[in-house]
């Protein structure tokens, strides 16, 4: 057993959905062509004057909601100072002093069924630096895009004490902050970014280790990795007799390794000072109300009403709610029509295979909760089997009407008693000994005749009417 523990703090950097940048009229499209977006005010020259945008803030008053944290009421903003290629003004406009919201908390479920609560200290809304891209041919690019790009960088407690605690809380933040809409929280676009903290110190220690920060890590997996073999490079460092030092790091991932880029700098190196070209602003008791009155509903809500409202499993609403999207599209399947049962089925089966196999996001994809409902009600009221309904579904993430693909292919189900009796008779007297095998209590035999039937219909004729049937006419034998 280990002598040591581990503390760990988190600090996420998420990129807010909104039409312009944090502090000018700038546009924010991910993947647009490199320094399309960005204007005077990004670029700091003198002169200009910078404008709050009220979506941002708004933003990190819902994240704060979601995360049970408390609102500040008045709130001024900050400038952090520091030169990079990438931030052109030579300075960030943050919340450093008053935060938009602070002591808040999330909670874990552990592998053992308990519940843990991690700590929010605070979150506050900022905007986002370039983004640099080096050639390895001497030379760096700069593309100043995602400059102004308002974020909520939320900061926990240090009460992570492991890697996958770590994980666990990544994976709760992300579900609870893309609930709230203002976020898609894609860490492959990088809208979602982790710098870690993490020290190491002898168990029962009085004070905390020196901490080590790793910079930038831009997936769960990544996070966990880094942590792993950090919490173990520090343990052995401390056995040496080694001192830990304060410094940054980054994570590799060919070699699953931590490297250092620099000794980590201190708050005075930044000369915080309040930001003179923006006015504060005040939190009325009103707004709040009113923006807790535009949150979505949350993914724990959601699942309460799930298991409720349309009896699934436990296990079935926590796979529908993992993204907002796909809660979402089975909230429209149901709400037009569909059997709930069968909608997260569909939902949890056919479709998240689907998306797996094309790659795509569900809602970059054809499919449309009004397809998905028509299809599941052609089943429900017999009009097309099961088997026919994969062809269907193939239909739909084509986006293909359900009902006018299925009379085109004539994919008809057919139930009509009229019509299937006469073939049933006919089949009947053509296999005498099958009939006289059901008679003798052979069962199997209803089944050999049962595939006649869907033979002679090329498998459209309903097996539920034609065992029914089947069975009304053997009676008669």
């Amino acid at each position: 057993m280990s002598s040591f523990e581990t503390t760990i703090g988190l600090e996420v950097h998420i990129e807010l959905k909104t039409k312009s940048k944090a502090f000018s009229p700038s546009p924010v499209n991910f993947g647009d062509p490199a320094n399309e977006n960005t204007n005077v005010i990004d670029w700091g020259y003198p002169g200009v004057l910078p404008s709050a945008n009220k979506a941002a803030l708004e933003g990190g008053m819902m994240a704060a909601l979601a995360l049970n944290a408390q609102i500040s009421r008045d709130v001024h903003w900050d400038r952090k100072n520091y030169v990079y290629p990438d931030n052109p003004k030579s300075y960030q406009v943050t919340q450093q002093q008053t935060p938009i919201g602070h002591d808040g908390y999330v909670e874990i479920q552990m592998p053992d069924g308990q519940t843990k609560r991690i700590g929010i200290k605070e979150l506050h809304v900022e905007e986002d630096a370039g983004k640099n891209s080096h050639s390895g041919k001497g030379y760096s690019l700069v593309d100043l895009n995602r400059q102004g790009t308002p974020l909520v960088e939320i900061v926990s407690q240090p009460d992570i004490t492991s890697p996958e605690e770590a994980y666990l809380y990544l994976e709760k933040l992300r579900q609870l902050i893309q609930f709230t809409g203002i976020s898609d929280v894609k860490m492959q676009e990088g809208s979602m970014r982790v710098d870690i903290n993490i020290s190491v110190r002898p168990i029962g220690a009085a004070k905390f280790g020196t901490k080590v920060e790793i910079k930038n890590v831009n997936s769960f997996q990544y996070a966990r990795n880094t942590l792993i073999y950090e919490e173990e490079r520090q343990r052995e460092e401390l056995m040496a007799g080694h001192t830990i030092g304060q410094e940054t790091r980054r994570f590799d991932e060919p070699t699953k390794s931590t490297i250092l880029m620099r000794v980590k700098e201190g708050a005075d190196d930044y000369r915080y000072f309040p930001e003179p070209d923006l006015p504060p602003i005040h939190v009325s008791d009103a707004w709040i109300d009113e923006v807790r009155s535009r949150l979505p509903e949350a993914a724990a809500t959601r699942v309460h009403r799930y298991m409720t409202e349309f009896g699934l499993s436990d296990k079935d609403a926590a796979v529908l709610t993992q993204t907002l999207e796909m809660a979402n599209f089975f909230d429209q399947t149901v709400a037009n029509g569909a059997d709930p049962k069968r909608a997260a089925n569909y939902l949890i089966g056919d479709v998240n295979a689907y998306l797996n196999e094309t790659q795509l996001d569900l809602q970059n994809t054809k499919l449309t909760a009004v397809n998905l409902a028509e299809l599941i009600k052609l089943i429900d009221d017999g009009t097309i089997s099961t088997k026919q309904a994969k062809k269907v579904f193939t239909a739909i993430t084509e986006g293909k009407d359900p009902k006018a693909y299925v009379t085109e292919n004539g994919l008809v189900q057919l139930s009509d008693p009229s019509k299937l009796t006469p073939m049933i008779s006919q089949i009947l007297d053509n296999n005498q000994q099958s009939v006289d095998d059901f008679k003798g209590g052979k069962d199997r035999a209803i089944g050999y005749l049962t595939g006649q039937v869907m033979k002679s219909t090329h498998g459209n004729a309903n097996p539920k009417v034609v065992h029914e049937l089947l069975l009304a006419e053997l009676s008669k034998r």
